[in-house]
């Protein structure tokens, strides 16, 4: 048990530093912000499945039910997680957007193209 705790520690570990490293590689705002997201996203998941392989394990061993309180608590952490990450990092890219910080290498910029075709120049 503790093997697996471990691992799927690590992993998550490997997951966030590289989100970190992500901040400081990455040219603009979107690509650190995109590096940063899914990666801290991927870093705690498997964090919180270390916390619920953790928690399943006493819950069998020893039947405790508060085990089984902290597996519903690791469980809902991580579906809010998967929703406010994905949420908040689309509100950041979007006001940097509006902000008037544009994409450092972007081919295609939806975006733009959305609010000329309403009439209004983002640039």
């Amino acid at each position: 048990m503790f093997l697996i705790v471990g691992i799927l520690i690590l992993i998550g570990l490997g997951f966030n530093a590289l989100g970190a490293f992500s901040l400081y590689r990455f040219p603009d705002v979107y690509t650190r912000l995109h590096g940063a997201t899914k990666c801290t996203t991927f870093g705690t998941l498997f964090t919180m499945f270390a916390v619920v392989a953790y928690s399943l394990g006493k819950l069998v061993s020893t039947g405790e039910a508060r085990f089984g309180v902290f597996i519903i608590h690791g469980a809902v952490a991580a579906l809010v997680l998967l929703i406010t990450n994905a949420t908040g990092a689309h509100a950041i890219a979007r006001a940097a957007h509006r902000s008037g910080i544009f994409p450092a290498l972007a081919v295609v910029d939806r975006l733009e193209e959305k609010e000329e075709a309403k009439g209004g120049s983002s640039r």
